[in-house]
C-alpha cells in the first residue's frame, strides 16, 4: 500500500469583491510531485477557521496519514514562543500555526515521522518549545550571506555544512552541499529533543534532526524546487522520509 503523506495547506489571501471570504487552500506543486514521483500519496490537509475544532481535527487527520510533511509558507506567529511581532515580520496565520502545532504533537504521539521544509522546520521547532529569529537581517548578529536569494528558486546560491555523524550527511554522502535559500526567519533557540545538523556559512541553522529517534528531520532550504532540474540528488530527503515511514509501519 502506498504511504499516505499529510501536507497542511496554505491559503491564498487576496481581495475578492465578489467572494471576500473565498481563500483557496493549496499545497506546493513541486512538493506533491516529489511524492508522486516516489509512489506515495500526498493528501492535502486543510486547517479550520474555527479554532475550537483544531485539536480533534488534527487527531482525526493523523489517524489517516502515515507521515506528516510540513512545507514552506508564511511566518510563524511569535506569540506561540512568547514574543510580540517584530516590525519586519511578514504575514502570519494564527489558525494555521495552531493547527500545525496540534498536528505535530499528534503525529509524534502516534509515532509517525515528520519532515519539515523552511517554515516546516521553524514550526516544528516552535512546537517543541524553541524560538525563532523573526527577521534575520535585523536580529541575527553574525549575518554574512544573502538568505532570501535574488534569483530563481530552483538555483542553489550558498553552501551548507552538514554534521559528519548526522542523517543528512549520510543521505547526501558528503559534509558540504550547495542549496537554494528563500527565508528571512530561522531557528534561534533549539526545541526539546532536536539537534542542529546543518548550518550556513554564517551559522544560521539549515537542518535539524531528532536526538533519540528518527521521527523528525527538517531543512531550511527548498529541495522540492531543485530535484526536477538543478539537483536530482535533493530527492534523497523525500525518499528518506518514506523510508522512515516504512520503518515505523513494521
Amino acid at each position: 500500500m502506498k504511504p499516505k503523506i499529510g501536507i497542511p495547506t496554505d491559503e491564498l489571501i487576496e481581495v475578492n469583491p465578489v467572494m471576500p471570504n473565498n481563500h483557496p487552500a493549496y499545497a506546493p506543486h513541486d512538493l506533491k510531485e516529489a511524492f508522486i514521483k516516489l509512489d506515495a500519496l500526498p493528501l492535502i490537509i486543510a486547517f479550520p477557521d474555527d479554532v475550537s475544532q483544531t485539536e480533534q481535527l488534527a487527531q482525526d487527520y493523523v489517524q489517516l496519514i502515515d507521515g506528516l510533511m510540513l512545507p514552506g509558507g508564511p511566518d510563524v506567529d511569535p506569540t506561540f514562543y512568547g514574543e510580540e511581532p517584530h516590525p519586519k515580520i511578514g504575514m502570519t496565520l494564527y489558525q494555521k500555526d495552531l493547527f500545525e502545532i496540534a498536528l505535530i504533537k499528534a503525529a509524534l504521539a502516534a509515532n509517525k515521522p515528520i519532515f519539515g521544509i523552511c517554515r516546516g522546520i521553524q514550526i516544528m521547532n516552535v512546537a517543541m518549545g524553541g524560538t525563532l529569529y523573526q527577521d534575520l537581517e535585523s536580529q541575527y548578529p553574525d549575518l554574512k550571506i544573502q538568505h532570501p536569494q535574488a534569483t530563481l528558486g530552483q538555483f542553489a546560491t550558498h553552501h551548507v555544512d552538514l554534521t559528519p555523524d548526522s542523517r543528512l550527511a549520510a543521505l547526501y554522502g558528503k559534509t558540504t552541499i550547495k542549496v537554494n535559500s528563500r527565508h528571512h526567519q530561522a531557528v534561534k533557540t533549539v526545541g526539546k529533543g532536536m539537534r542542529v545538523t546543518a548550518v550556513a556559512p554564517d551559522g544560521v541553522v539549515e537542518g535539524m534532526e531528532s536526538i533519540d529517534n528518527d521521527l523528525f528531520l527538517g531543512v531550511q532550504w527548498h529541495p522540492e524546487n531543485m530535484w526536477q532540474q538543478e539537483d536530482p540528488q535533493q530527492l534523497v530527503v523525500f525518499q528518506d522520509f518514506l523510508d522512515r515511514i516504512a520503518t515505523h509501519q513494521k
